[in-house]
């Protein structure tokens, strides 16, 4: 509402301004009777660690520099009317490694359940183990022996066959091709 407020007290130089925020979502900001400027109600209302997991799109960089400072609230520019979202803030990955480490169990900690959970009898005595996949044999079709083919009556196979000669290839010498090129160019 505090937005709303300022862009109708700027006059006509901003009313295309204020129709697009017109279109979202109005949130009901805790300075109802008495607004206050547009950013200083946007950072109050992210104050408390952005409960609502609100975006802030704005082109002011006092605003933006104070969004960066707290962690978890994504930025939102327009440059050549285009949309961008800005990349996580050094505080926002600070706070991301913080919680990430923070979930890790310690490894004595580990321990300590573990025994805890052998006095108890809660762990499983004889696991299944997984069984594993071995090599198969060959392809049983690919044993298969090879059918002869069937040949007329009174023709022998070897008659149907011709003996052919290998041809040997006989290859030049890199010497002699040179020197026929030399011979050449003379």
């Amino acid at each position: 509402r505090c937005v709303l407020k300022e862009l109708e007290s700027l006059g006509k130089a901003l009313y295309g301004a204020k129709l697009i925020a017109q279109r979202f979502q109005v949130r009901n900001c805790s300075h109802h009777k008495d607004p206050v400027s547009g950013s200083a109600c946007l950072l109050s209302m992210i104050e408390e660690g952005n409960p609502h997991h609100f975006f802030i799109a704005t082109q002011d960089q006092d605003l933006a520099n104070k969004v960066k400072k707290k962690a978890g609230v994504p930025l939102l520019f327009i440059i050549q009317n285009t949309m961008v979202l800005d990349k996580p803030s050094p505080k926002s990955l600070a706070f991301v490694q913080k919680l990430q480490t923070n979930q890790l169990v310690p490894e004595h900690q580990k321990q300590n359940i573990v025994q805890l959970k052998e006095k108890e009898g809660l762990v499983k005595q004889g696991e299944k183990r997984r069984k594993r996949k071995r090599a198969g044999g060959p392809n049983p079709l690919s044993c298969l022996k090879k059918k002869k083919k069937k040949t007329e009556e009174g023709q022998e196979p070897s008659a149907e066959k011709k003996k052919r000669r290998k041809r040997k290839r006989n290859r030049v010498k890199a010497e002699t091709m040179q020197s026929v090129q030399k011979n050449e160019e003379e």
